[in-house]
């Protein structure tokens, strides 16, 4: 009888803040899912000095599940661990390094977009040159920290902003021209766009901008979190409109080379355009979360969901070993 694969899931977050908590949440999800799917796994943590990628050295993975989104609570570091699985020679699910670096620096990634024809909205990474509303993010951090309702302004305002939540986050800020209108969410697996999800903004006030912030994504007692649902079904009218995003979810996640999976976020103006606001490389994997709740609309329960993704890591580590 053949031995199981051996995946191991890495991960670097620490019991600190709630997208941190949620990373260990979903390390031991994926974990029990690789178990039920009969592959041998392990939980592993590293930081960023990656002692604990020490443990392949000891014994060589099949295929290590990355579940790195921080190292010492900084994202921009992520990539270094991918990069260093890929030093050994293994396979790894996700992106690769280099993807994951273009893809998860907004402003790299903004400009690949815009170089590429893409629809992304206007950006300053100083806060200079543009006009109307719009909203100051983190140029690498995830999970919408450092966003909050303060965080739509007006324009002229951008730069003492960047300013004031780079001290405050220790973290580079830049500004976004903000679109008012539709959030969408398009995840993509192993190169199929998975059934598109929107995110409803229920009952907000007419001052209170309708975006995904901090309290959104994680303070459950939150009037935020509470009144923005996802949902899958829609009118027949939409169906242009999901067609459009669908294609060019497709043309982003073949512009960064996401192949394994991946998830890219829309806004849609009131004239019905999209634009791209970020590639996600490396998104959630947690249950609960919008990529597993788009799988299981497509039919793929949870369990099968992590075997495709660690199967196609295996399969693509082999084509590039044969080519």
């Amino acid at each position: 009888m053949a031995r199981p694969l051996y995946a191991p899931v890495l991960h670097g977050a620490t019991c600190g803040r709630a997208d941190e908590i949620d990373t260990i949440r979903a390390a031991v999800a994926v974990h029990s899912a690789l178990r039920a799917r009969g592959f041998d796994s392990a939980v592993i943590r590293t930081d960023a000095g990656l002692d604990a990628l020490r443990n392949f050295d000891a014994r060589r993975p099949d295929v290590v599940f990355n579940l790195v989104e921080a190292l010492d609570g900084r994202s921009a570091a992520a990539a270094m661990a991918i990069r260093a699985i890929e030093t050994r020679g293994l396979a790894v699910t996700g992106a690769s390094a280099d993807a994951y670096r273009r893809a998860s620096d907004k402003l790299v990634a903004k400009a690949e977009l815009a170089a590429a024809g893409l629809p992304t909205p206007a950006w300053s990474a100083d806060g200079l040159g543009l006009s109307g509303p719009v909203i100051v993010k983190s140029v690498a951090e995830h999970a919408s920290l450092g966003i909050d309702a303060g965080s739509v302004m007006a324009a002229d305002l951008a730069p003492a902003a960047i300013a004031r939540r780079a001290v405050e986050f220790g973290d580079a800020f830049f500004a976004e021209a903000y679109v008012d209108g539709r959030e969408f969410n398009i995840s993509v697996l192993d190169g199929a766009v998975l059934p598109p999800a929107e995110i409803e903004f229920v009952g907000f006030a007419p001052d209170v901008p309708r975006i995904v912030d901090w309290n959104a994504k994680w303070v459950e007692d939150s009037a935020a979190y509470a009144n923005t649902p996802r949902r899958f079904a829609f009118p027949e009218e939409d169906s242009c409109l999901l067609a459009v995003l669908t294609r060019l979810a497709e043309r982003a996640a073949d512009l960064f080379d996401l192949n394994g999976y991946a998830r890219v976020d829309f806004r849609v103006d009131a004239k019905g355009q999209p634009w791209i606001l970020e590639v996600n490389a490396n998104p959630c994997l947690t249950p609960d979360a919008g990529f597993a709740a788009a799988a299981m609309e497509a039919g793929l329960d949870y369990d099968t969901l992590v075997e495709r993704i660690a199967c196609a890591a295996v399969r693509g580590h082999r084509r590039r070993a044969a080519a």
